[in-house]
């Protein structure tokens, strides 16, 4: 594909052409209507579901996982969450067995004079045996750890209170506090923000079905194809002004976001995967414009394409949260999700998804190029799906 800047100028007229459209100004003003809404259900779903009445739209965790604790003391056994995590009392005789086994999660051990170790200032000793081969581990882990800072949290209060009183011979004054948020609302928390970040990238589809179908529609192809530039040109241009207009409301709802209370950390490159992964979404919405005689199939085959995009993005997403798998660092909302929340991502697994996003970009608009070029599929008559297949691939039907 013999490309030059005259892409450019295609690519600045659609831009231009697009903000000044009332119809685009509307749904722009729509689409921040519905950030804002979805904010507000997100607030009041997360507020019900750290009440005490709580709300039964999602599946409860209770006995999510076991979790053998031998604890003497029974001081670190009163702040682990009963809700997540089902608690079973252990004396270390079989519970290491019963990890390797699968007949529990783990094997949380305490120093057995912790309650002593505590008043004398000392370190308590504790160990957490984890069943590697169970998805549930990492929410034991979490949960462990969130035990003991929980716990750290009130002890250090707790000192601070009785500093005058050295003689304190028991933990009785010690009460449970919650910090932080529970490990629930963390997870939805996460594949909500994911989900707006991602949301812009499908809501500006009508613009290239706009621009390439209504050329169809209008009889206006004919021209386009007229003019001493590429159709690879046209659909680039065409293309990137989409990803302009998208990386402009992606811009705009990160600002509403941050604004809103929500925590995103890493910010730019958070930002510039969203972005990125635009294009490949765009050059599949162009193929399926391409092949399209009106916007009633380009609507039918959008939506069927976007089912499939979004259970790409979100399933490795998930598949993450439960079992931390390498492999799921294909999906750009995987690695979005570890920027925002700050965790380290790997330059590998940064490249998987940038690879996988540049390989998709590059086959999606070499696909649409070509279908622009056929006169059949942009004049008529159009060959069906099946037979348009064969061609591609240089295969005789028999």
């Amino acid at each position: 594909m013999d490309l030059n800047m005259n892409f450019l100028t295609i690519t600045r007229w659609e831009f231009e052409n697009t903000l000044k459209s009332k119809k685009f100004l509307f749904i722009f003003l729509m689409q921040l209507s519905i950030l804002f809404l979805l904010i507000v259900f997100f607030n009041s779903f997360a507020a019900n579901m750290e009440s005490e009445e709580g709300i039964s739209l999602t599946p409860s965790l209770v006995d999510f996982t076991t979790l053998d604790i031998e604890d003497r003391g029974g001081l670190f056994k009163k702040y682990v969450n009963p809700e997540i995590i089902n608690i079973i009392s252990s004396n270390g005789n079989n519970s290491l067995s019963r990890t390797e086994k699968g007949e529990t999660g783990g094997w949380f051990k305490v120093s057995p004079d912790s309650i002593k170790r505590i008043q004398n200032g000392e370190v308590v000793d504790i160990v957490l045996y984890l069943d590697y081969s169970d998805p549930r581990r990492s929410v034991i882990r979490d949960e462990v750890n969130n035990t003991i800072t929980t716990m750290s949290a009130v002890l250090t209060k707790e000192y601070l209170k009785s500093a005058d009183n050295q003689n304190t011979s028991n933990t009785t004054g010690v009460t449970e506090e919650k910090t932080g948020e529970s490990l629930p609302i963390q997870l939805i928390r996460k594949v909500m923000l994911s989900v707006l970040l991602f949301l812009p990238l499908f809501l500006f589809g009508n613009i290239i079905i706009d621009s390439v179908v209504g050329e169809k529609e209008r009889k206006t192809g004919e021209i386009l194809v007229a003019m001493p530039i590429s159709t690879g040109e046209i659909l680039l241009g065409k293309g990137l002004a989409v990803v302009a207009i998208s990386a402009l409301q992606v811009a705009m709802w990160i600002i509403v976001l941050i604004g809103a209370g929500f925590t995103i950390q890493n910010v730019i490159q958070v930002y510039l995967m969203v972005v990125f992964t635009a294009i490949p979404i765009v050059g599949l919405t162009s193929i399926i414009a391409a092949y399209s005689n009106n916007y009633k199939e380009a609507g039918i085959g959008i939506s069927a394409a976007y089912i499939i995009v979004v259970g790409f993005l979100i399933v490795p997403a998930l598949t993450y949260i439960s079992r931390n798998s390498y492999s799921s660092n294909i999906s750009p909302m995987t690695v979005v999700m570890r920027l925002f929340a700050g965790e380290s991502v790997a330059l590998p697994e940064m490249l998987m998804a940038v690879i996988f996003i540049l390989l998709m970009s590059v086959v999606t608009f070499k696909i649409a190029t070509y279908l622009f070029e056929r006169d059949d599929i942009l004049f008529g008559p159009r060959p069906g799906p099946i037979k348009l297949i064969l061609q591609i691939f240089h295969i005789k039907k028999r």
